[in-house]
């Protein structure tokens, strides 16, 4: 087996479990291994550490395995992870009103690279790793002899494979083709999912508690959704009491599968409205109008893909919550939301606190959020904490 020996005083943070090896940390590599191939990791004076996939087009040279010294990395492993990730939602998974649900979260379940979301009989994989994707066929037969989906998709068309040095790619694994859209529930509600073509997988399973909230914010409000996908925040505002809800994105697809959506629950048709717009003017046009609202959520895409965009990013999401505080009606609710794992709590907490301060607005933070539990954060990996909110009332 190939070994890749740490440089001296690199070793800390595998001490400590953290799962990712960065080519800075590379002092050499004694062997010839394949991109996605088993290597063992030593420190400089020759320690065994643990156990990796090697990625020779990644900053993320290796993607750990196991910290367990003889552990075969094997078909048996590989079963035994998933069998994990399993039997961690099992509760999730008996549930009546939920038939959506992530099944595997990558690293923080031990499975670098590797998503796996369910909607309902269909998984739906993303292989994102050299690693993960030298172990497909393993991690696809497992998947179908454990769960007996109809069918398994593949969405593995992100950044994140080009960074590794593999293809995009997406199509069916096996089984049969999934329906147009896929109609799933959750607390419920009913939403229709695009897995072929829809943001991440097909939708924002890791937003399903935070959606719930918002029906606890909603009764009797008028609400904008921005940056509203298939409204499922709107929806759930909808299903919570809210007077009217006005869903806003950039993408005509997106607000109609957001308006099949509300049909969908029953929702008289004059509850809700839709338009299709850049966010950020369509706040400045709303502040300049002197329009107002009872509930705003901000739930835009991800603005920093690098430590090196935080600058900017943390400019953007200055902008849209400024803005959002400005048409805030005294006592209203702000919702706001960063999916960029580059940009950390604390500085989300002061991005929007500066953004009120310059608004003119007394803010204070009533509810912190984050990702639901089947998007589990492991604890020597922070960087699987991505999604952070906070809940705001102004006056």
């Amino acid at each position: 087996m190939a070994v890749v020996v740490l440089k001296p005083g690199r070793e800390e943070s595998l001490r400590r479990r953290h799962p990712w090896v960065f080519s800075g940390a590379v002092q050499n590599v004694r062997g010839n291994p394949e991109p996605g191939g088993i290597v063992d990791v030593c420190s400089s004076r020759g320690e065994w550490l643990a156990a990796g996939a090697w990625s020779p087009s990644s900053q993320i040279r290796v993607r750990i395995w196991s910290f367990t010294r003889g552990e075969e990395i094997d078909e048996v492993f590989f079963r035994d992870r998933l069998e994990r990730s399993l039997h961690a939602r099992s509760k999730l998974l008996s549930r009546s009103d939920l038939t959506a649900c992530r099944l595997v979260n990558a690293e923080s379940d031990g499975l670098p690279g590797l998503i796996v979301d369910g909607y309902g009989d269909i998984l739906v994989c993303q292989f994102l790793s050299a690693g993960a994707e030298s172990c497909r066929d393993v991690i696809v037969k497992f998947l179908e002899e454990l769960v007996g989906p109809s069918g398994i998709y593949e969405r593995s068309d992100t950044e994140a494979r080009t960074k590794e040095g593999l293809p995009e790619r997406c199509g069916m694994i096996s089984g049969k083709e999934p329906p147009d859209l896929v109609e799933i529930s959750e607390h419920g509600a009913r939403f229709l999912v695009d897995v072929r073509k829809g943001h991440k997988t097909g939708f924002y399973l890791d937003q399903r508690d935070n959606r719930l909230a918002v029906r606890e914010f909603s009764r009797g409000a008028e609400v904008l959704n921005c940056f509203s996908y298939s409204g499922a925040f709107g929806i759930s505002a909808l299903l919570g009491g809210a007077r009217e809800v006005t869903n806003v994105d950039s993408s005509g697809e997106a607000l109609e599968l957001a308006r099949k959506n509300a049909l969908l629950n029953g929702l008289a048709e004059g509850a809700f409205r839709f338009k299709d717009a850049d966010v950020f003017r369509c706040l400045r046009d709303l502040r300049d109008k002197g329009r107002t609202y009872d509930l705003v959520v901000l739930d835009p895409p991800k603005f920093a893909g690098s430590a090196g965009q935080v600058p900017s990013a943390s400019r953007g999401y200055k902008d849209i919550n400024l803005l959002a505080f400005k048409i805030l009606n005294p006592g209203g609710i702000l919702f706001t939301f960063s999916c960029s794992g580059h940009i950390v709590p604390a500085l989300f907490q002061k991005i929007v606190a500066d953004a009120a301060l310059d608004a003119g607005r007394e803010a204070v933070i009533i509810r912190y959020l984050g990702q639901a539990s089947d998007h589990p954060v492991a604890l020597p990996f922070p960087e699987g904490q991505y999604l952070k909110g906070l809940i705001c009332t102004v006056s």
